[in-house]
């Protein structure tokens, strides 16, 4: 693009709010024009208020932005909204209403009914339901979101099998990293050594998120997947990546060299329209028995991939497979901002 679209960025200072800034650096469509966060933060240089937690150096440019207040005016029309659901809550729609696109990671507004939740290799229709917001027909403006961190790599790995195969039941069980609780997130003397068998609201996210983002689109609303769907969430002592131990009933018999072959073969929308973020592979099948693990597979593709391993029958309902995805950026960060470039290809964004 001859120019960049100025976009802004609401929670700027937190984990994801610096994830975006990392991924947004070099980003051939976007650029940062506007970030804002806490009260605290108002006016302070982005340097001096964000404690910088990324591997790469904080951009210079953005160092030397300032905070501007986490108002509507002045904002850009393009914003990345990286806030708390209670913050989110009140202030997206505040930005929708003031005519910008909010494209959101925040869990606030995921399952009302006008508001799309998308992974654009599942549901890049459901983007359609942004016509019926009262805040488009309104101001112009919309709020979409992504769904939450660990619902993200799971519903990459069954999309496939449910658009081939169909599913009936599935049963989950995450280990989850401790970025996914942002920073300083869970204190050392709880999580080194140990297991946290408890994410606050976390498994009903799960389950409720699954059905949406697997459901029809059926005119102004979403008609959720019949699927039964059970999760258990834990944190563990894990920097970034959630690992997660998922059984499946499907509604056809079907054999191991199908199924991966289904999942290696899986390409959506966002790879034929060559989407900048979008994953050449997204979801690829390690064969090695003990992986996925974290430390060698979280960033696989840039971090947008969701890495699959271990299938094998199951017990209990038909097959078990382990699925990695990486927490802050395919499953926050990434998958907004892939959001974001699906929205301006089918010309959401002005």
């Amino acid at each position: 693009m001859a120019t960049k679209i100025p976009v802004g960025i609401l929670g700027a200072t937190g984990i994801v709010g610096q994830r975006f800034v990392q991924m947004l650096e070099h980003h051939p469509w976007f650029e940062i024009a506007w970030l804002a966060a806490s009260d605290r933060s108002e006016r302070r240089l982005y340097s001096e208020a964000a404690r910088w937690r990324m591997k790469t150096a904080l951009p210079g440019r953005v160092a030397e932005m300032r905070l501007s207040p986490a108002k509507p005016d002045g904002a850009p029309h393009v914003i990345f909204a990286a806030l708390d659901a209670s913050v989110a809550a009140e202030l997206e729609p505040q930005f929708a209403e003031a005519g910008c696109c909010v494209v959101s990671n925040s869990s606030a507004l995921r399952m009302q009914a006008d508001v799309p939740l998308v992974i654009p290799e599942v549901n890049a229709d459901h983007i359609k339901l942004l016509d019926c917001q009262g805040w488009r027909r309104k101001s112009g403006g919309f709020v979409v979101t992504n769904p939450n961190c660990s619902a993200t790599g799971l519903v990459l790995a069954l999309a496939p099998l449910e658009v081939s195969f169909g599913i009936e039941t599935v049963f989950a069980v995450t280990m989850q990293a401790v970025s996914g609780a942002g920073y300083p997130g869970v204190a050392s003397l709880d999580i080194l050594g140990n297991v946290i068998p408890y994410i606050a609201k976390e498994e009903e996210k799960m389950e409720e998120e699954t059905c949406k983002l697997l459901g029809r689109l059926d005119g102004a609303k979403i008609a959720p997947a019949n699927i039964t769907m059970s999760a258990h969430c834990n944190r563990v002592a894990v920097e970034d990546g959630h690992t997660e131990s998922v059984s499946v009933k499907l509604k056809r018999k079907v054999g191991t060299e199908q199924i991966i072959a289904t999942w290696n073969k899986f390409r959506s929308v966002p790879q034929e329209l060559r989407l900048p973020s979008a994953p050449e592979q997204p979801v690829r099948y390690l064969g090695s028995p003990d992986r996925p693990q974290p430390r060698f597979d979280v960033d696989g593709d840039g971090g947008m991939a969701a890495s699959v391993g271990r299938l094998r029958p199951c017990g209990v309902f038909d097959w078990k497979f382990t699925v990695l995805s990486h927490n802050t950026i395919r499953g926050a960060a990434g998958a907004a901002l892939l959001n974001a470039e699906l929205l301006k290809v089918k010309g959401y964004l002005g």
